[in-house]
């Protein structure tokens, strides 16, 4: 095992801590109520920091131990590389979906966003 590979209780001086920055992206990914979704934009704006492109980069590199599939983007498309996955979440939670046209890629539905979508309030379980 190398170094940098090993758990944090095992050399000196690594650390196996998340940047601040992603610690909190993620908190707000596993706020996310299952059955909503919030967009990467969604997110920085809660945040108050950053942007799209730096909440996209947490997820796409430390994302995997969370509700990953609830920080989507705008447009309601589904992950490129992940759609089927995303897409087993999306009907096991009730994710609201809009059938696949015949022109979408791979027939593949996208997030209703409109009523997806969580603005972080108390409406945790209503899809308006």
């Amino acid at each position: 095992m190398s170094e940098q590979s090993r758990p944090a209780d095992t050399g000196e001086g690594y650390t196996d801590e998340l940047p601040e920055y992603a610690e909190r992206v993620l908190e707000v990914a596993e706020r996310i109520p299952s059955g909503r979704v919030m967009t990467y934009g969604d997110v920085a704006e809660w945040l108050e920091e950053g942007g799209p492109r730096q909440v996209g980069r947490v997820m796409s590199l430390y994302g995997g131990a969370v509700p990953w599939w609830r920080v989507v983007r705008s447009d309601g498309v589904l992950l490129p590389g992940h759609e089927l996955r995303a897409l087993d979440h999306y009907r096991a939670e009730g994710t609201p979906l809009k059938t696949a046209s015949r022109a979408a890629a791979g027939h593949l539905p996208r997030l209703d966003m409109k009523r997806a979508r969580w603005d972080g309030g108390t409406d945790a379980g209503a899809h308006t």
